[in-house]
């Protein structure tokens, strides 16, 4: 991926974009986690690859069966959150697509740790 292309960021669903945007109205722990998630949007946009990437065989089925995951990118956030995302790319843009964000806890039983 070259620097050129343009990086959009967006989310898998609108239910998960909708979650984000309730993080803002919530208690101090939900608006800190909106400030991570926008942080991780605003690295992103700035380098699409700056997660760290999911070795295939650790993807979970859901990934593959309801977005169609090609790559899969996890983010560390602060207090052990983690954002996971894929990257889609075309000759013209580079679209960093969040899937979701959970703590430790639900990440290690997702990815089955």
């Amino acid at each position: 991926m070259n620097g050129r292309k343009p990086v959009y960021v967006t989310f898998g669903e609108k239910k998960i974009e909708q979650e984000f945007e309730l993080l803002k109205e919530g208690k101090f722990q939900d608006k800190q986690l909106y400030a991570f998630v926008e942080r991780a949007i605003k690295d992103m946009k700035n380098n699409p690859t700056c997660g760290i990437k999911v070795p295939k065989r650790l993807w979970p089925k859901l990934y593959i069966d309801k977005f169609g995951v090609t790559n899969l990118w996890k983010y560390d956030l602060p207090n052990g959150w983690r954002l996971i995302y894929t990257i889609k790319e075309d000759e013209v843009t580079i679209l960093n697509v969040i899937l979701e964000w959970f703590d430790h806890r639900k990440y290690e039983r997702r990815f089955k740790y």
